[in-house]
C-alpha cells in the first residue's frame, strides 16, 4: 500500500472546505463545490491537501491521472440488512401475480421467510455470504456503511447475526455500524403472546447485546402489521437504558405514528417515509432527526416513492441509502439510488449526492472521518471513468461510472 497517493488532473473534485457540524438542509443540500483541473494529496490514508492542478507537489508513492474524471467522496449506506442466508425470488414471483407484500408476510413469507432460513445457517456461512456482498458494495463505491440484524427473531439467532456483524467490522477496510433489530418482526412461536416477545428482547437480548457489545443502534419496525407506536416506544427506551441510540423503520406501508415516536426518543434516523402526510414532514424540519430515503425499495416493491423534493424543501434533515436485503432491495448499489433519487423524488444532482454522502455519514455518526472531501478527513473516494458532468452520473443510470474506489491508502480498480 502506497503511503501517499497524487490524483492529478481531475476534471472535477467535489468536496467541502470546512465539515459541516450538522446534516445539510435545505440549500445547503444543493451545494456541492466543484474544483476544476484539480489535484488531491493523500497522506496516511487522509486526505492532506488539494486545488488547482498547476499547485500539485511533485512526488507521491502512487500518482493517479484522473483526466476527464470526477473524484467524490465514497458512498455512505446508513441503511442495509446484508446478513442473510438465503435469497427470496419466490416472492417477486408472488408479487408479479398480485400478492401484496403484507399478504406474503401473513403467508409465512418475508421477514419471517429469511429467519428461518437464517436460523438454520451457521455463522460461518453467513459470514461468508455477507464478505462477499460487502465487497461488492465497496466495488460500487460505499466506504461506510450500517448493518441491521432482524432476520433471526430468536435469542441465539440474533446474537448470531450481530456476532457475524462485528467480524464484518473487524475485517473490513470501511467502517461498519451495527443494528440490533430484534423488533423486525413477530416470530411465529409467540403469534398469540406479542407481549411474551417484546418481554424476550428487552429481558434477554438486550443485556446480552450490550454485554458483548455487540450493537450501536435499536431499530424497530414500527408499521401497519408489525409494531405500534407504543411498542416501539417501550423498546426504543428499554435499548436507551442498554447505551443503544434509535434507528427505525417507519411509514412503509402506512402513516404509522413512528416519525412521532422517533422524534420524541431522540432518533438519529428515521428510515423509509414512503407514507407521510404534512404533519410528519413539518415535525422532521424542526428536528435534529434524519429522515433516511430508500428509494429502490420503493422502485423493488412498486409503492409510492419518500416525498424528497418535499421534505427538503420544508427544511428536514434527508439522507439516501439502499436498504439492500433479500425481500424488498436485493440490490447495493448506490448509484441506482442516486438515479431513483432524482428522477422519481425531484431531488438535483448535488442533493442527491450529498444525501448520499454526508447526510449518510451523519446518520451513522461518522461524519468526523467520513462523507466528505475535506483536510483531514479519511480518503475514502471514488473517482469515476471519464464522464462530462457531475449530472451525467443519476442521468445514465444504466452505465458503470465507476473507475476506482480509494480507501485510504488502498486503490481499488473496479474497471476490471
Amino acid at each position: 500500500m502506497a503511503r501517499s497517493i497524487l490524483l492529478r488532473r481531475a476534471n472535477a473534485i467535489f468536496h467541502h472546505d470546512a465539515a459541516p457540524k450538522q446534516p445539510l438542509r435545505r440549500e445547503a443540500l444543493g451545494r456541492l463545490p466543484a474544483l476544476s483541473a484539480g489535484y488531491l494529496l493523500i497522506e496516511d490514508g487522509r486526505i492532506a491537501a488539494y486545488g488547482p492542478d498547476a499547485e500539485a507537489p511533485e512526488r507521491a508513492d502512487l500518482i493517479i491521472d484522473a483526466q476527464d474524471r470526477l473524484v467524490l467522496p465514497c458512498w455512505c449506506d446508513s441503511h442495509t440488512h446484508i446478513v442473510y442466508a438465503a435469497s427470496r425470488e419466490g416472492e417477486f414471483i408472488d408479487r408479479l401475480h398480485g400478492l401484496t407484500y403484507e399478504e406474503i408476510a401473513e403467508r409465512g413469507g418475508g421477514i419471517l421467510n429469511s429467519a428461518r432460513k437464517l436460523q438454520e445457517a451457521s455463522e460461518d456461512a453467513l459470514y461468508e455470504q455477507a464478505f462477499h456482498r460487502l465487497y461488492e458494495v465497496i466495488r460500487f463505491g460505499t466506504g461506510a456503511i450500517e448493518i441491521k440484524s432482524g432476520y433471526g427473531l430468536t435469542v441465539e439467532s440474533e446474537l448470531k447475526m450481530l456476532r457475524v456483524i462485528r467480524r464484518l467490522r473487524e475485517t473490513a477496510p470501511i467502517p461498519v455500524r451495527a443494528t440490533f433489530l430484534g423488533a423486525h418482526a413477530i416470530p411465529k412461536a409467540y403469534k398469540s403472546d406479542r407481549q411474551g416477545y417484546l418481554n424476550l428482547i428487552k429481558q434477554e437480548m438486550l443485556p446480552r447485546i450490550h454485554d458483548q457489545g455487540l450493537a450501536d443502534y435499536i431499530d424497530v419496525f414500527c408499521d401497519q402489521g408489525f409494531f405500534t407506536p407504543e411498542e416501539t416506544a417501550d423498546l426504543l427506551e428499554a435499548g436507551d437504558r442498554y447505551g443503544l441510540k434509535a434507528k427505525i423503520h417507519v411509514n412503509e406501508l402506512a402513516n404509522s405514528g413512528g416519525v412521532q415516536v422517533g422524534v420524541t426518543h431522540n432518533a438519529l434516523s428515521v428510515d423509509h417515509l414512503e407514507r407521510i402526510g404534512e404533519d410528519e414532514i413539518g415535525l422532521l424540519s424542526t428536528s435534529k432527526t434524519i429522515g433516511t430515503l430508500l428509494p429502490s425499495c420503493a422502485f423493488f416493491l412498486n409503492i409510492p416513492y419518500a416525498p424528497g423534493r418535499a421534505l427538503i424543501d420544508t427544511g428536514a434533515a434527508v439522507a439516501l441509502a439502499t436498504d439492500y436485503n433479500p425481500g424488498s432491495t436485493p440490490s447495493g448499489k448506490m448509484s441506482l439510488v442516486l438515479s431513483l433519487a432524482c428522477i422519481k423524488m425531484r431531488l438535483t444532482p448535488e442533493e442527491a449526492v450529498n444525501a448520499a454522502t454526508l447526510n449518510g455519514a451523519f446518520a451513522m455518526e461518522l461524519d468526523e472521518d467520513y462523507g466528505s472531501i475535506t483536510v483531514g478527513k479519511r480518503a475514502h473516494l471514488i473517482v469515476t471513468r471519464p464522464v462530462p458532468s457531475l449530472a451525467f452520473l443519476p442521468y445514465a443510470f444504466g452505465s458503470d461510472h465507476i473507475a476506482k474506489v480509494v480507501l485510504g491508502n488502498e486503490v481499488i480498480d473496479v474497471t476490471g
